[in-house]
């Protein structure tokens, strides 16, 4: 319990660390492998980042029966009980349905909410229909979590000295909802730190068991009260510093951090949550520098990740996806007689696609990528898997040649890690004036 009060409508304050908090996601596309439950990712994350741990979570199909017996269960246990879809206009959507009745409430017809919904129809363009009226209802001793990307709003009750936080299914509708309403709301509750439960170190071309061994002399220096949490991701491990005693202050949790970035050097990323590309953009807009980008196995990943970052056009050129030996030659202005005697998949024709592109788009930087990303294709000298990358700088242009096995997506997800790290570490070392480089192919 939150509190032993439990008259509707108020929360009492309860440590974070001890906050027992539950998610409930809804849907048969998620139990049928349709879709990916990428809310458990995002929630999951978003109450850690402020203390709270995730004890438990359910993924249910859309039936009422077993909404109800589910949230009874979770109810009965947890402090904060948080669902996920069920609140769309169709049949199958029951959940407001099944936990006010375990709630003991009623659903009331809010006209506020449906006049949101009309106006929402009419700014698309669209004819709304009478369903949609579904979306209108509320808990009768509840509150509505406005929805401006979307038709149903989200919903939040406190009851017997706890909370329940209902929200639509769909990302962009659940996202800016959980930011901008029910962490605030939360923390204002006395729920969730205020501040960030831990310090987090991003590193990046340095594995996770040789990047415990490297850092152990520090973790030593400071065994008591710390906590540390080594977490892989594609392209780079982070490593989470906490004091869940509360034994070391932030202020010493963010001193540690630093030891570790000095002793890792350019294997250190940065601090918090930036990505390979957001750590690039800071560094390419802080020099005035403009990058390109010529792709062929990986076909715009990597621009991708520099245009999903807003004002891409202040760092970011733009990118060009040559996939065809054609195209290499129409776009770049690659010659024929590169390709025919080193192959479009070589150190050769890497460099020649990064100069092209930078020189056509008038770039300082520009990266280049082809290779063979599987399953088929492949020689004996370039198995499935080899990947070139290249890398124009105004103080020469090299190659690099990897191999990555595993599936096409993760195989090109991979190379666009390693060509955002190689241009990461080169705007350091231009900043710093060391001699960088160190590749196949110059020019």
């Amino acid at each position: 319990m939150v509190s032993t009060d439990t008259s509707p409508g108020r929360t009492g304050r309860k440590p974070v660390s001890q906050l027992h908090y539950e998610l409930l996601t809804l849907g048969d596309e998620l139990l049928l492998g349709l879709t990916a439950n990428s809310h458990l990712t995002f929630i999951g994350e978003q109450m850690g980042l402020h203390g709270a741990m995730l004890r438990r979570n359910v993924t249910l199909t859309d039936d009422a029966d077993d909404i109800s017996a589910q949230f009874a269960e979770s109810w009965a246990r947890a402090d904060v009980v948080i669902t996920t879809g069920g609140l769309g206009p169709t049949c199958d959507d029951r959940t407001r349905e099944a936990i006010a009745e375990v709630l003991g409430q009623k659903l009331v017809f809010d006209p506020e909410i449906e006049k949101s919904i009309a106006e929402r129809f009419k700014r698309i363009g669209r004819t709304m229909t009478p369903n949609n009226l579904k979306q209108a209802y509320r808990f009768e001793r509840g509150e509505v979590l406005p929805n401006a990307n979307g038709t149903a709003p989200g919903l939040w009750v406190e009851q017997d000295g706890k909370v329940l936080c209902m929200l639509p299914g769909p990302p962009n509708e659940l996202h800016p909802l959980f930011l901008d309403q029910v962490v605030p709301r939360l923390s204002k509750l006395g729920l969730l730190l205020d501040r960030e439960a831990y310090v987090q170190v991003r590193t990046a071309g340095i594995g996770e068991s040789s990047l415990e061994h490297k850092l152990q002399p520090i973790f030593d220096r400071h065994r008591e009260g710390l906590s540390i949490a080594f977490c892989a991701h594609a392209g780079h491990v982070d490593v989470r510093l906490s004091s869940p005693t509360g034994l070391l202050p932030n202020a010493t949790l963010q001193q540690i951090a630093a030891e570790c970035a000095f002793l890792l050097g350019d294997d250190f990323v940065c601090f918090g949550h930036d990505s390979l590309a957001e750590v690039c953009a800071s560094m390419l807009r802080s020099a005035d520098l403009m990058l390109a980008a010529a792709e062929s196995a990986t076909g715009g990943l990597l621009s991708d990740a520099f245009t999903n970052i807003s004002g891409a056009s202040k760092f970011f050129a733009g990118g060009c996806i040559c996939y065809s030996n054609e195209s290499k030659t129409q776009l770049l202005d690659i010659p024929e007689e590169i390709m025919m005697q080193h192959g479009s998949v070589s150190a050769e024709t890497a460099v020649a696609m990064a100069t092209g592109a930078a020189e056509k788009l008038g770039a300082d930087y520009a990266l280049a990528i082809t290779g063979f990303a599987g399953p088929c294709g492949g020689t004996q000298q370039n198995p499935v898997g080899t990947i070139y990358i290249a890398l124009y700088t105004p103080r020469g242009t090299w190659s690099r040649r990897l191999n990555y096995p595993g599936a096409r997506l993760a195989v090109k997800q991979r190379a666009v890690n390693a060509a955002l790290d190689w241009l990461r570490r080169e705007l350091m070392c231009g900043q710093s004036g060391c001699a960088g480089g160190g590749c196949i192919v110059g020019r």
